[in-house]
């Protein structure tokens, strides 16, 4: 749930203060989700979780 929050306020922050676009923000989504059912899903989770610090 933390790494969501973190992804919300991230894209938020670039629509707000870059030139990122609504369509743009979908397209890295998406591509999110296509990354999210690879076979790098565990490791990156794993990467995330330990720089997070949550358990």
């Amino acid at each position: 749930m933390s790494m969501l929050l973190v992804f919300t306020v991230g894209v938020f922050v670039l629509i707000r203060y870059t030139s990122l676009t609504i369509i743009q923000a979908a397209i890295c989504t998406s591509f999110g989700f296509f990354l999210a059912s690879s076979r790098f899903a565990p490791f990156i989770t794993q990467f995330f979780t330990q720089f997070l610090g949550a358990k």
